[in-house]
């Protein structure tokens, strides 16, 4: 019976039409994404992630992250932004510090329009991370360095993000002193990205199949 629910809710999840959201603030650039584009390659994607792990009674949890993965993924790549190919990273970060899994996602794009902005002085830090003053070994790195902080997993750094909404957790990364309506526009792009719940037995009611308010 879950089997079932969950192929029904991944079919409903990718054969729905995808909203197109121009982005026009901060470091991203404003062209607008046809529907087509995240839709058709989503579906193709998906139905092999079915077609492969159907014969097998997949572990929904891990079709989930999965999923989440590759909306990442694919909001990444119809855009041509670098970070693609790290969303199943983002998305193991964020349950790992009790994040919300499109918040890494989202910060990214806001700070460095994905990668292709990201700063300069140091490599792989595409989060503005230290004010663009610390850099990573690797994009994963960076993501397990950025989720760590936020989840307010390090000691160093809790008191700014411990036990904090989404919200919060972005008005202490970039205070509204500094960056007005920074949280609002971050929160923006992860409703663009996609709901905020996904499960396989249970779909919340939303005017778009992949779009939640945070």
């Amino acid at each position: 019976m879950k089997k079932n629910n969950l192929i029904r809710f991944v079919q409903s999840l990718v054969f729905l039409p995808v909203m197109t959201m121009p982005i026009l603030f901060g470091g991203v650039q404003g062209n607008e994404i046809p529907q087509s584009v995240l839709v058709q390659k989503l579906n193709i994607e998906v139905s092999a992630l079915l077609a492969i792990n159907q014969p097998n009674d997949p572990d929904p949890l891990q079709t989930i992250r999965e999923t989440k993965a590759l909306v990442i993924d694919e909001y990444f790549k119809a855009r041509n932004m670098p970070l693609t190919g790290t969303g199943l990273a983002m998305v193991l970060e964020a349950e790992k510090n009790d994040l919300d899994w499109r918040l890494l996602p989202a910060i990214g794009i806001r700070e460095s329009t994905g990668g292709k902005n990201a700063c300069i002085k140091v490599k792989f830090n595409s989060f503005g991370w230290g004010s663009c003053k610390i850099g990573f070994k690797s994009n994963v790195e960076a993501i397990e360095t950025v989720a760590r902080n936020l989840g307010g997993n390090n000691p160093k750094t809790a008191h700014h993000y411990d036990e904090k909404t989404t919200k919060q957790i972005l008005r202490a990364y970039n205070p509204p002193s500094i960056v007005p309506l920074y949280a609002e526009q971050v929160m923006s792009i992860m409703n663009s990205i996609g709901m905020a719940e996904i499960t396989p037995n249970v779909l919340k009611s939303s005017s778009d199949p992949l779009v939640q308010k945070v």
